[in-house]
């Protein structure tokens, strides 16, 4: 029997609020396995200098709440105002960008100290330029609270860009934190079924994430022609 368009629509609304859950649970979860799992004195020296930070799952993953914060299904702060939802999304963004800095540092120092090239790998490069991509997506945030610096631009158009190269962001951060669970630590550590799962966190963030800014913007932007 063919589906009607109400329950159609429920369907769809039940899985999309299944989906943020379970992104919801990766963002929390994913970071504290691995903050399990690089522990002082492991073979890649994730922890150089006595710093509990894995600075790519949070970097990730943090980014991961920030976006969620303007779902309307699993938003955390749903009830709130959109003021405070905007508000919680910078904190975490820059929490998020804090804690790629820093990572960026401590890995640059570990390097150093154990006279290892930098950014000699895919995974290297990436992260260093979703690194430098979220620093400059944070600064083009600015635009959005002072839109009257950008004349000739409406705010339905900034939101629109700062949208969509966030997305941009928000998966080049993942493909980096994809290829580091190829690094030779990570396969070393993290074996059989367990990599599958782990590969699995970014790509079901990064489809709720796509889902999200699509239907918030870009097909409400075709259904206005």
């Amino acid at each position: 029997m063919a589906l009607t368009a109400e329950t159609e629509s429920r369907l769809y609304r039940s899985l999309r609020v299944a989906a943020g859950a379970a992104a919801h649970l990766v963002a929390l979860g994913f970071p504290a396995a691995v903050a399990v799992l690089a522990r002082p004195g492991s073979s890649e020296g994730v922890w150089p200098v006595p710093i509990p930070l894995p600075s790519a799952p949070q970097f990730s993953f943090l980014m991961t709440e920030a976006l969620l914060i303007f779902s309307p299904e699993t938003s955390l702060l749903r009830s709130f105002s959109r003021k405070v939802r905007v508000r919680a999304h910078w904190a975490l963004q820059l929490l998020a960008l804090l804690c790629a800095l820093l990572g960026l540092g401590i890995i640059t120092y570990n390097k150093h100290l154990n006279g290892k090239g930098h950014f000699v790998t895919w995974h290297g490069l990436t992260g260093l330029l979703a690194v430098l991509y979220a620093g400059g997506q944070c600064a083009g945030g600015v635009l959005l609270l002072y839109p009257k610096l950008m004349k000739n631009w409406t705010l339905a158009k900034l939101k629109l860009y700062h949208a969509t190269s966030g997305l941009v962001g928000y998966l080049l951060g993942c493909a980096s934190l994809m290829l580091g669970m190829c690094s030779l630590w990570f396969t070393t550590t993290v074996t059989g079924a367990s990599w599958y799962l782990a590969m699995l966190c970014p790509l079901i963030t990064s489809l709720v994430i796509m889902n999200q800014v699509s239907n918030a913007y870009l097909y409400r932007k075709r259904s206005q022609h």
